[in-house]
């Protein structure tokens, strides 16, 4: 009987397996193994909001130039000698807008020079005028300052997108014009000259001259009005440096040949390792410095559709197409989700046949988005003939893959109406119908709004079903209707992330920005709704 009863301690408490020194021991480790998986859980939510931060910020920080184009200002002859008012689409309005560039660098009269300056504008300035001169005939019968976009090359050189250009630094040296080849011999007040070039990758030749290969960087001195790029350097007496360059941009005929300041520029992208010339660095710093050229919001991106050149594409056609496509996805996927729900829910009968619809319908909500574009394309096109690229078929093929996603969430939110509002609305006297359609789904009605809106949140980021059929064509128009050729946010994205032009990746990030967008306002308007119309029993 001693041994069946608890010994006690020293100040009287018994002693059991639950108070003694090993069940404290035991209880520090629950404890201690607690705190383990509580700072592993603050830990992954962490590592999670980390990633997501940087995912981002990094698609932010890429759409941000795309949000600004550069535009040149021109002076534009729209008298009646280049422009007759009476045949106004017979203009050659590019040949204008490239008469008045050319007019700006009277000096450059090479074909290959002159190509290279008529690609600092863009291809579709002529349109822009056109359309411009259409809505303002006030523009015509003299000059006008115009602004025209540039070159998407030139505008991500402008944005500092494009070749590593260093600071200006004052240097000291004496000009001495050539005045048969085009050369020019510079004379600078030392050696640092020579310790930059050995330094950006020039070739040692002899007599300690220097060459400048096109593998190397660019060095351009510019000085009374113009630019000249060194191709050679040697070391000079007194500790000067002589260097041979070709003159880029004209030199001013009153060139002293004394001592004088200049500026050197260096370009550490060689020229052959970028999509800009260092003539063109020149023609655009000269434009600039004159105040020619500014920064404006890029209305383009936002305002007009698809292009193959970046600075004329936009997205505001493949936001109407999305616009048109969930129309058609909304207006089939909920009442036929909603309405299924609603029999198999609380009308069907509990038997084999309805298991199986059950189990089906759980199983379509796993199967792969691109089967039902391969349906769609089976059925809708290839049988029924329907446009292809339209967003009626695009709707259709998103509401086939919407609707196991609609009726799930349908039946569950009619599932969490407590049975005691169905048995005092029978008990009333009402019928099932009127139970179900006056008392249950009120009540169920967020959660089956809710459940619409994810997924239609679901398919409006959806592009496998859509290349399927045909909506990944290069649609420059602006859809007008539901059967016209159109395009959706995905699936531009995946376009333009599949083009090269460098142009193309701010577009990119820019449009990935706004789907998210899309997505935050309708999972928003999904939060908003259930908070408006729930009610707690």
């Amino acid at each position: 009987m001693t041994d069946a009863i608890s010994s006690f301690g020293a100040v009287g408490r018994p002693v059991s397996i639950h108070t003694d020194g090993a069940a404290k021991a035991r209880l520090k480790g629950r404890y201690r193994t607690e705190t383990w998986f509580k700072w592993l859980g603050a830990g992954a939510v962490a590592l999670a909001g980390l990633f997501l931060v940087l995912l981002l910020s990094t698609i932010v920080t890429q759409a941000i130039p795309a949000l600004r184009q550069n535009y040149l200002t021109l002076p534009i002859d729209l008298s009646a000698a280049k422009v007759d008012p009476a045949k106004l689409d017979e203009v050659n309005y590019d040949a204008i807008a490239q008469e008045a560039l050319a007019a700006r660098f009277p000096d450059v009269t090479s074909r290959q020079d002159r190509r290279l300056l008529r690609g600092l504008i863009s291809t579709g300035t002529g349109v822009f005028l056109r359309k411009d001169i259409a809505a303002d005939p006030g523009m015509l019968g003299g000059t006008v300052d115009y602004a025209v976009p540039v070159d998407d090359f030139a505008d991500l050189y402008l944005k500092g997108l494009l070749a590593d250009v260093g600071s200006d630094e004052a240097i000291s040296t004496s000009v001495t014009p050539s005045k048969t080849s085009g050369d020019i011999d510079l004379t600078f007040g030392d050696d640092a000259m020579l310790a930059l070039a050995r330094g950006r990758g020039a070739t040692e030749g002899e007599n300690g001259m220097l060459t400048l290969t096109s593998g190397a960087s660019s060095l351009l001195v510019v000085f009374n009005g113009g630019t000249v790029k060194l191709t050679a350097l040697w070391p000079g007496p007194s500790g000067t440096a002589v260097a041979k360059g070709t003159v880029i941009e004209a030199l001013d005929s009153t060139a002293p040949a004394a001592s004088g300041q200049a500026f050197l520029r260096v370009i550490d992208t060689p020229e052959a390792s970028r999509k800009i010339s260092d003539k063109e660095i020149v023609w655009l710093d000269t434009l600039k410095s004159a105040g020619q050229i500014e920064s404006r919001f890029n209305s383009i991106f936002f305002f007009t559709g698809a292009s193959r050149e970046p600075e004329l594409a936009g997205v505001w056609g493949a936001v109407v197409g999305s616009f048109l496509t969930m129309i058609v996805t909304l207006a089939i996927a909920f009442p036929i989700g909603v309405s299924a729900a609603i029999y198999l829910e609380e009308f069907a009968p509990k038997n084999r046949l309805t298991t199986i619809i059950e189990v089906n319908i759980n199983n379509l909500a796993a199967v792969p988005s691109i089967v039902f574009g391969l349906l769609g394309l089976a059925v809708f096109l290839n049988f029924f003939g329907m446009p292809r690229s339209a967003p009626v078929v695009g709707g259709m093929v998103l509401a086939l893959m919407t609707l196991p996603i609609i009726i799930i969430a349908s039946r569950a939110s009619l599932r969490a109406v407590p049975p005691s509002i169905r048995e005092a609305a029978l008990g009333i006297g009402a019928s099932k119908a009127q139970t179900v359609f006056h008392h249950v789904l009120p009540l169920a009605m967020p959660g089956i709004m809710t459940g619409t809106i994810l997924g239609m949140a679901h398919a409006l980021g959806e592009t496998a079903p859509l290349l399927m059929i045909g909506m990944v064509a290069f649609i420059v128009d602006i859809p007008g209707g539901f059967t016209d050729p159109a395009t959706i946010l995905p699936v531009q994205i995946f376009m333009w992330a599949d083009f090269p032009e460098a142009g193309f990746q701010q577009k990119t990030s820019a449009a990935i920005l706004i789907l998210l967008l899309f997505l935050v306002i309708m999972n928003a308007i999904a939060v908003i709704l259930r908070r408006r119309f729930e009610r707690r029993w």
